[in-house]
């Protein structure tokens, strides 16, 4: 008897309603995942459950499969508002970025995975990111000139470092965000010290007629960051000035 691959046994995992969140959402974040929708008495799904798990088992590791039985998992068959099985997903970082509905042969569902496998060069970008270092950011910049991730990271040890210029140069290459405004905003003002409160409340006093104390409470309030409770209050009272 021919034994199956033990890379099939490691990439393939049925997935229920209560293991949806864990073993697909959150792993897509570590390699992406095929998710199989299929039902027992589904005659397609039989075809093409085969080609899955062996195309996906070919890709040692690099990509994995969830298979889920949407008779016994209303939960994720409603979530992806299933309407014909076999029903075919891939996932990548939390996300949905691909799929396809029916059966298919071997060499489409090959494709379909390969589209999922990271390059070589992609591999590196995510261990120089990973170690997030200068010299590892900026050898990712060179791979990919206008890494987000990369730029970013690397603005932010150059802010820390006093090469505001520098700092500043590199985020105008990619388009802003709320950690780019974050860091635009640590770039003019510095880390806040002393007394914050006390600092927001004499800059309000003079935000109506004064564009460089308006700049630098907003300032204040990007660096403090969303979750800071402070934020949402000092926002309130700077719209009240203002308006």
């Amino acid at each position: 008897m021919v034994q199956a691959p033990a890379t099939l046994r490691s990439t393939m995992t049925d997935v229920t309603d209560a293991t949806f969140q864990t073993a697909v959402v959150d792993r897509s974040r570590q390699v992406p995942v095929v998710i199989d929708l299929w039902a027992e008495w589904c005659g397609p799904c039989k075809q093409l459950g085969p080609i899955i798990e062996r195309v996906v088992a070919d890709t040692n590791g690099a990509v994995e499969l969830a298979k889920v039985d949407v008779d016994s998992n209303p939960a994720v068959a409603q979530a992806f508002k299933v309407q014909s099985i076999p029903a075919v997903y891939a996932m990548k970082d939390g996300q949905v970025v691909d799929g396809f509905m029916g059966a298919q042969g071997e060499p489409a569902v090959r494709e379909f995975v390969a589209r999922l496998v990271p390059t070589p060069e992609q591999t590196e970008v995510e261990k120089l990111l990973a170690a997030g270092d200068e010299s590892s950011l900026r050898k990712v910049l060179e791979l990919e000139v206008d890494n987000p991730d990369a730029i970013a990271a690397l603005a932010a040890l150059l802010i820390d470092a006093g090469q505001i210029d520098e700092a500043t140069t590199l985020m105008a290459r990619i388009p802003e965000t709320a950690e780019t405004r974050r860091l635009a905003a640590l770039a003019r003002i510095g880390e806040p010290t002393g007394d914050v409160d006390g600092t927001l409340g004499q800059l309000l006093s003079r935000v109506k007629g004064d564009d460089e104390a308006r700049q630098e409470f907003i300032d204040l309030l990007e660096v403090l960051g969303a979750d800071d409770p402070r934020t949402s209050e000092w926002r309130r009272k700077l719209s009240t000035a203002l308006f």
